[in-house]
């Protein structure tokens, strides 16, 4: 892929600090819309960094990353929020503010007016918030809301957003089974429908293998592989990055490899309902 059809591309992209100078990289890569991507590896992997490093929260210590051909960092912040959303794992919350008031602040880059909201704002906002299964927050002060119900509320905000990339750290890890597979559904839907780009962390294989179109697995800040989930979820490979053995097995139903850890051995068979 050319760096033409990118979103967003890395050259050679490198990010260290004081004790620890490489840390990240080099990693390059090229994100087309219309593409879902998902980065695994352990923790401590660098792949949170990498996502500060594509966003401009980090500057990168060598090589480059490009928003549509542009230096993201040099770009006026409404301009980079037009083309880029950003979901952390721990977003900040105003204090006392509603499901409502969060969501709408997704549309701050698009406002014709800085100070006040019309009624399209209202209109997406509350779009973003049925999607996101929280319209029915919407009037509640986030504090009340239970991590999950946030969580929800906050990818509403990006969703309000309207950008042509995301870029999400661990949007599912506080959800539960039936939420991550309604979000990642919208978000798997925006990516065919509309184009939209994504790129996503997350410490879950099989969903990251269901969902995404390639995955960037992470070991020490390098890319340890690359490719599409059936290439990159292998138990040798899985096994040497994470230092426990894998076993790997195919869905009848879907035809999605699924792979999970054996604490005892390659050979122990994965756990069954009523043992313990």
């Amino acid at each position: 892929m050319s760096d033409g059809q990118a979103i967003l591309s890395t050259s050679e992209l490198r990010f260290g600090y004081p004790g620890h100078t490489e840390f990240l990289g080099p990693l390059s890569l090229n994100i087309a819309p219309g593409t879902f991507w998902g980065v695994i590896g352990p923790n401590g992997a660098g792949k949170s960094t990498l996502l500060r490093l594509c966003v401009s929260i980090l500057a990168p210590t060598g090589g480059t990353v490009s928003l549509e051909g542009c230096d993201p960092a040099r770009l006026a912040p409404i301009d980079r929020a037009r083309r880029l959303a950003f979901l952390p794992q721990h977003p900040i919350t105003p204090s006392g503010a509603t499901a409502r008031e969060i969501a709408l602040l997704g549309r701050y880059p698009h406002r014709t007016s800085r100070i006040f909201e019309s009624k399209d704002d209202f209109r997406i906002a509350e779009t973003a918030l049925a999607r996101t299964e929280t319209l029915e927050f919407a009037d509640r002060p986030m504090e009340t809301l239970s991590g999950g119900e946030a969580q929800r509320v906050h990818l509403a905000a990006a969703l309000a957003q309207q950008p042509r990339m995301l870029v999400l750290d661990e949007p599912t890890a506080a959800l539960d089974p039936y939420h991550q597979l309604h979000i990642l559904s919208i978000l798997s839907c925006l990516v065919r429908d509309q184009g939209l780009a994504v790129l996503a962390a997350t410490h879950d294989l099989n969903l990251a293998g269901r969902f995404c179109d390639r995955l960037l697995l992470l070991s020490d800040g390098r890319a340890a592989g690359c490719g599409p989930p059936d290439e990159v979820l292998e138990p040798t490979l899985l096994e040497r990055v994470y230092r426990v053995p894998f076993r790997a097995l195919r869905d009848e139903a879907t035809g999605q490899r699924l792979v999970w850890p054996v604490a005892g051995g390659i050979g122990d068979p994965p756990p069954r309902e009523g043992r313990p």
